[in-house]
């Protein structure tokens, strides 16, 4: 699925040191944070700093503000499928359907950028955000609690990632790129790094596509005859037995259901499989063949 880059459209605003300071503990792995805006002192900003590559933090009560810092120990070179170094750490952010209580933003150089805003009981489920910083740099965020009679229903939650290996095709928050970029074919090089470094990577067939257009997604739903490695159980590998599994991809690629076996390789993005480099098997072989005998491969597969 498509790497990132993309600034997310929001009006900018200025921030303001409104706020007096607070400090907030957070769990022992560092990982994750739930508090309560109950036991917050008027008008405070609870300082936050996470230093894990993926977490939850969970709001209850809104009441003031939050500062979050997250700074994860990641490679300090951030290498795409293609063995190339972008440079970049993307970070995205997963709400909950249910987010209430608050807005998220994005904080760069005391100025904030609209992530998630507050949202109405009919309203749709906020969307997953995304966006790239360099490497050392600090990724900021800033939740603001808004006012309500009533905050006893209220939860401001997400879910973050961040990652240091994400291409153009690994991106959910997409509106900057091109239905053709995040589409084209793998080339060799890519197809072989991508072996090599994708969460998953599972020969099969497609059976059916589905739409989910909540996620502006394909849902794949792969017959597997052969697991090769898969960081988390999207398919059960006990066997060589077929099993089945759900890899997702931009609705724009216009995946459809056909014939033939197919090497499936991708990240896992919030417990989800979403697709890198899918080429057809024996073309995957092919490749695979003439890149071992020049002795040219960076890892091994035991290709059947």
């Amino acid at each position: 699925m498509p790497g990132f880059g993309s600034v997310i459209n929001a009006v900018w605003i200025l921030l303001f040191p409104m706020f007096g300071l607070s400090f907030a503990n957070y769990s022992e792995d560092q990982c994750s944070w739930r508090g309560s805006g109950l036991s917050q002192q008027k008008g405070s900003v609870e300082q936050i700093s996470l230093h894990c590559s993926e977490g939850t933090l969970n709001w209850l009560y809104p009441k003031g503000a939050l500062h979050l810092t997250l700074s994860p120990r990641l490679p300090s070179v951030a290498v795409g499928p293609g063995g190339s170094s972008s440079g970049l750490i993307t970070t995205c952010v997963k709400p909950s359907e249910q987010f209430h209580g608050a807005q998220l933003y994005l904080e760069k150089d005391g100025v904030l950028e609209l992530l998630v805003g507050d949202r109405l009981e009919s309203s749709p489920p906020p969307r997953v955000r995304c966006f790239s910083r360099l490497p050392g740099e600090k990724v900021a965020l800033f939740m603001q609690a808004t006012p309500h009679q009533d905050i006893s229903r209220r939860i401001a939650s997400f879910r973050y990632e961040l990652r240091g290996d994400w291409s153009a095709r690994m991106s959910l928050d997409s509106n900057s790129i091109s239905s053709e970029d995040a589409c084209r074919p793998c080339n060799n090089t890519e197809i072989l790094m991508a072996v090599c470094t994708s969460d998953f990577v599972v020969r099969g067939n497609i059976r059916s596509v589905e739409e989910d257009e909540s996620l502006r997604a394909a849902v794949i739903k792969v017959k597997s005859t052969r697991v090769f490695r898969q960081k988390y159980t999207i398919f059960n590998s006990n066997s060589r037995l077929p099993s089945w599994g759900e890899v997702r991809t931009l609705l724009q690629c216009g995946v459809k259901p056909g014939p033939g076996s197919f090497l499936f390789t991708g990240r896992i993005h919030f417990g989800e499989a979403w697709l890198g480099c899918a080429p057809r098997y024996r073309d995957f072989q092919r490749t695979y063949a003439l890149a071992k005998a020049a002795q040219q491969i960076p890892c091994e597969l035991p290709v059947d």
